[in-house]
Order: C-alpha cells, then structure tokens, then sequence
C-alpha cells in the first residue's frame, strides 16, 4: 500500500515556521541557533520543520524569497504615494510597527555577518538587496524631485545612499532602548527620513544657503 503523501505545502504553516526561525536567528545567532531550537519557537516538533525544509539553509532561502515578496508589496505602496517624500517615508517606517523591531534588526545585522562568510548565503542577501535597489532607484528615477538632487546625483547614486542611511538606522537599533515605543520609533524614523530629503533633494541655492 502506497504511503499518503505527506502536505507540504500549507502557507500558514510555513509562515509559522519562518516566523521562529527569524526570532532563534536574531538571538542565537545563525549558527547556534538549531532546528530543535526553531520547533520549540515555533512550538511544532522538529520533524513537521523537516516536512517543509531541508535544512537552515533552506529555511534561510525561504525567508529572503518572503522577503522579496514583502519589498515588492512596500514598493508598490511608495509608488502610490504622492510625492517622493512620503515615499520614502513609507520606505523607512515599514518595520515601525512590528511586534519585534528590533528582533528584525538583530536578525538582519547577524544575516550580513553570515554573509561575510557563507557564499550562498551572500548571494541571497545581495540578491534581496538588489531588488530592493532597483525598486527603489526606478521610485527616484520617475520622481520629478530627482530633478533637484544636490551635486547631480544619479538615481542610482541616490538609491545608494538613502540603502546607507536606512542600514545605519538598522544598527542603530540593535542598540537602542526596549523601552520605545512604536510611536518614538516612528517618528525617529521620520524625522531621519525628512532630514535626508532635504539633504538630498534641495536645490543646490537652497543647500548652500541652509
């Protein structure tokens, strides 16, 4: 008799699974942390973990492929916005909100260090990184602030620039007080935002006489 064929595919489950995973990723590291650490987490038993993924790596791969689709969805709501600033805006106060935001910075601080060392895992970063870039120089490119940008700057120059800041702020936030709130979160964030619009986008008179 033919064995049922076990269900694999269960997006909520997978959810769950990739959820645990980021929270064991961002306080164990990724190679401490294991998979009987991540089905704890996820409070399933490792062998349901194994019916969905491989291995970490695989689970890693899972989760820059969400991530992607999570970009795409964050740039398409910039691209409804009004003007480039409430683009950026939206850019930078995506994670505010979050239960954990800085259980998301710790996890993608870890990430690039495990980049610097594990090929694999750098080319999915770089490749996250890069559909990020490209969605967000097209933002700048058809943006008629883009006109105004200090030094002439490129779209893609730009794009570089705003990626530093918001890295910086990730860093930033592995190291900042558990005690703010959503709220302080986001207006940091927003006024960070703000202060680098008018650095970037100001007409270079107006730079000069700021």
């Amino acid at each position: 008799m033919s064995q049922p064929q076990i269900e694999s595919s269960n997006p909520d489950r997978r959810s769950q699974i990739l959820d645990a995973a980021l929270v064991c990723f961002a306080k164990r590291g990724f190679h401490q942390a294991s998979m009987h650490d991540i089905s704890a987490e996820a409070g399933i038993s490792v062998g349901l973990i194994y019916r969905y993924f491989e291995n970490k790596e695989a689970v890693i791969s899972a989760m820059a492929d969400r991530h992607k689709q999570e970009i795409s969805e964050m740039l398409e709501r910039a691209r409804q916005a009004p003007s480039l600033l409430e683009s950026l805006e939206i850019l930078f106060t995506a994670h505010c909100c979050e239960n954990e935001p800085r259980v998301i910075s710790a996890f993608v601080v870890d990430l690039y260090a495990e980049a610097s060392r594990n090929p694999p895992v750098a080319d999915l970063v770089r490749d996250v990184l890069q559909t990020a870039m490209d969605g967000v120089t097209e933002l700048i490119a058809r943006a008629p602030e883009a006109q105004n940008a200090t030094n002439g700057l490129s779209p893609t120059d730009l794009a570089e620039l705003i990626f530093a800041v918001a890295r910086g702020m990730l860093m930033f936030d592995v190291l900042r007080p558990h005690e703010m709130t959503a709220a302080e979160r986001r207006e940091r964030q927003l006024d960070v935002t703000r202060r680098l619009w008018r650095l970037l986008f100001k007409r270079e008179a107006e730079v000069a006489y700021a």
